[in-house]
């Protein structure tokens, strides 16, 4: 019988970090290289997307993301089966999306803003990070990210902010700020809180970190 692997989520709102913490956690672990699972690759395509009152797409909802196919998936992954889900790159059609084939591991690492919503998603992990920061920093990092690699302009970004990025975290994402294990502080607080939580997975986990 395969031994279950150690599922890890990791989660927070736009901006937070997530992304730059799961890099460096993936590296953390001794002589093992962990599953990366990210709920980016789940979303619909455009012509599916919810609109906003003002008739702006807005990717900042629950339902933007294929939950059932994105759950299935997971489900496999901790079975110990490979998946193929295709790679999610912003605004590219559907047929350029890279398939990518990700194998099972004694580690599995999860990030995504809805980890703690979905709740079939949320039962399957053995330790949960919420990664906080002001949300002051969290626009500054989304207006240079979406100036410079989307090609946005300042309006639009504090236009998705106003409308979509703010309300999603609020009503998805920090009510579920208390159920985490550990609460990653990704500010000039963020080494400090590294080793802490370094130390919280060695306890807990079989694996070496």
């Amino acid at each position: 019988m395969k031994k279950k692997p150690f599922v890890v989520g990791i989660c927070g709102g736009s901006g937070a970090g997530k992304t730059t913490l799961l890099r460096r956690l993936s590296e953390s672990f001794d002589g093992v290289t962990p599953s990366v699972f990210s709920m980016d690759n789940y979303y619909h395509p455009i012509e599916m997307q919810s609109l906003d009152h003002n008739g702006k797409v807005n990717f900042d909802l629950p339902t933007a993301l294929n939950q059932e196919k994105l759950e299935q998936d997971l489900h496999e992954l901790v079975l110990g089966n490979p998946i193929e889900v295709k790679e999610y790159f912003f605004n590219a059609p559907p047929n350029k999306h890279v398939l990518l084939t990700i194998q099972p591991s004694e580690v599995i690492i999860v990030e995504g803003l809805f980890l703690f919503h979905y709740e079939k998603v949320f039962e399957k992990l053995d330790f949960s990070i919420f990664v906080d920061v002001d949300h002051q920093t969290q626009l500054d990092r989304r207006i240079y990210r979406d100036q410079e690699t989307r090609g946005y302009k300042r309006s639009e970004i504090i236009y998705q902010w106003d409308h979509h990025v703010l309300p999603c975290y609020q009503n998805y994402i920090e009510p579920y700020k208390g159920q985490a294990h550990f609460v990653f502080r990704n500010d000039h607080r963020a080494d400090e809180d590294f080793v802490k939580l370094h130390i919280a997975l060695s306890h807990i986990s079989n694996t070496v970190v």
